[in-house]
This record gives C-alpha cells, sequence and structure tokens, in this order.
C-alpha cells in the first residue's frame, strides 16, 4: 500500500475536493443518466463542513475527503471519494476501517447512501454495512457499533472475561 493519511479539512480545501468528487462520481451519475457538470460540484460546495471532514492526502498530496457528521440516531458518513489515482490500492479500506474504529470505540451507528450499482457498495459491505433502505437512486446502508473485547481495546479480538 501507498503511503497515505488524513488531516483535518479547512475551507480552502472544497474547491480541490470538489473536482475529487466531480471526477470520482462521473461514471457512477453518467450511468443513471444523472451527471450534471454543475450540480456534481454544487452539491459538495452546499454540504461542506470542514469540522467533520478529514482530506485524504497519498503520498503527501491531496487525493480525497471523508466527512462523518453526527445525527440524532447515528452518524453519517459522506463525502467519501477518492481521486482515480488513489483507487484500487487498498486506500479506501484502510481509510474506512480507521473511521469505524473510531465509531466503534465511541458506540455510534454509521449510515450512508451510495448510488445504485456503484463498486463502493461491496467495500462498505466488506466493513459490515446493511441495506436498511433503496430507490431508484440511492443505497441506504447502516452498520451497527461493533463491542470491542481484550485487554486494551480488542485488538486481538479475544474476549477476555466472558
Amino acid at each position: 500500500m501507498t503511503d497515505w493519511g488524513t488531516r483535518a479539512a479547512t475551507a480552502a480545501d472544497v474547491e480541490a475536493l470538489v473536482e475529487v468528487r466531480a471526477v470520482a462520481m462521473r461514471a457512477d451519475l453518467e450511468r443513471l443518466g444523472r451527471y450534471d457538470e454543475h450540480r456534481v460540484r454544487q452539491r459538495m460546495r452546499d454540504g461542506f463542513v470542514a469540522a467533520h471532514t478529514r482530506v485524504i492526502e497519498v503520498d503527501g498530496a491531496l487525493a480525497g475527503s471523508v466527512a462523518l457528521r453526527p445525527a440524532d440516531d447515528a452518524h453519517w458518513l459522506e463525502h467519501f471519494y477518492l481521486a482515480p489515482h488513489a483507487q484500487g490500492r487498498g486506500i479506501g479500506g484502510a481509510v474506512l476501517a480507521a473511521l469505524l474504529d473510531t465509531a466503534d470505540r465511541e458506540g455510534h451507528r454509521v449510515r450512508l447512501n451510495v448510488l445504485q450499482g456503484s463498486p463502493a457498495r461491496r467495500l462498505y459491505e466488506r466493513h459490515g454495512f446493511v441495506l436498511e433502505r433503496e430507490d431508484p437512486v440511492d443505497v441506504y446502508l447502516v452498520r451497527e457499533p461493533r463491542p470491542r473485547y481484550g485487554w486494551f481495546g480488542g485488538e486481538s479480538g479475544v474476549r477476555v472475561g466472558a
């Protein structure tokens, strides 16, 4: 795997992240007949909240984003996009695993929606997300927090004291 990390997003990141989103979503939106060059960018601008967003960097350069927005009964995973050069290298899975580890420690359910037919759905299902509902455009998935066992947070997966 490539050298990657995340950092807190700032307002100055939004336009670069808007472009990553536009490129990352284009094929799926075109397949659904919903690609609009302006709308794909504006939706990211309208939904961007730096306080909930992490910038994903690969080899020191901006390569994507992920946001976890608190809501009443869950946290919403949003704006999870990787530039094409960063896809297929295990980075998305590693970012998602780290984010879910934190959600598990804090006891948070995580929800998301993904476009119908998107290959990203398989990634989410591998990480424990299950179907909640769907419509002609979106699939809504949910993942309950996983209990942590063991001496120091359950890295071994061995339940102690049961």
